[in-house]
């Protein structure tokens, strides 16, 4: 049984992929021009956190994992990362000029709350930016078609709301958002860099097949993702 430091170290590898990398680039570029404090929900280990940072914006972390926390202390110290959940931010309602949300609302209990809440804490000019994956879309090229939709499907069904990046821009028109924009990017994979991804699915056999494709230079694994952006309305 893997250990919660190797999940971390799962994570930080993935995140480093320049598939991953782009798409979190990109929710950057849609924050800015930074104005004024900019919250990275979900901060896990503090690289989105360390990485805003250094693209010029004043920008925290919160995070409800402990332990992530505490590697994110220990690797980038200096940060402005605390512990903190998506339905009671601890900011006063207009303190925030950014809002970030990557890979996290498909884990909280109510993401229509958690968009409701960063509407609460953003100023008037205020900018959010929602990303994350299909979890039910995920496409794997592999000799039983019928097997690897069954696992993908399974997947998702351990997810609390596997299919809720579709729902972006829908969550964001609902809470009052102005001018929503969605982007569909597609990360694809085609060497063993994207095994780890995929031993969650593995069941009798099906990933010794993926490993031989890998090996072989025959792998194509494609994962979509949502970007959705929007604007507080200013008032006045």
């Amino acid at each position: 049984m893997s250990s919660p430091l190797d999940m971390y170290a799962r994570l930080e590898a993935a995140d480093a992929l320049p598939q991953f990398t782009a798409i979190r680039r990109r929710t950057y570029e849609l924050l800015r021009p930074y104005r004024g404090k900019v919250l990275d929900l979900g901060c896990g280990t503090g690289r989105a956190v360390a990485e805003l940072i250094e693209d010029g914006a004043d920008a925290v972390g919160l995070d409800p994992d402990e332990g992530a926390l505490a590697i994110a202390r220990e690797r980038r110290p200096g940060l402005d990362i605390r512990h903190g959940t998506a339905d009671a931010l601890p900011y006063a309602d207009g303190e925030l000029g950014g809002y970030r949300a990557d890979k996290v609302l498909h884990l909280v209990p109510d993401p229509a709350g958690a968009v409701d809440e960063a509407r609460r804490v953003l100023r008037p000019g205020g900018r959010i930016v929602l990303s994350g994956h299909d979890w039910d879309g995920v496409m794997i090229d592999a000799d039983d078609g019928d097997l690897t939709r069954r696992l993908v499907q399974t997947r998702a069904d351990t997810i609390p709301h596997p299919r809720i990046p579709r729902r972006f821009r829908t969550l964001l028109v609902d809470a009052g958002f102005a001018d929503p924009q969605l982007e569909t990017h597609m990360a694809i994979f085609t060497g063993p860099e994207a095994l780890p991804m995929l031993a969650s699915y593995d069941t009798d056999g099906w990933l010794d097949e993926q490993r031989r494709r890998a090996a072989a230079g025959r792998m194509t694994v494609a994962v979509p993702f949502f970007v959705a952006s929007a604007t507080v309305v200013r008032t006045g």
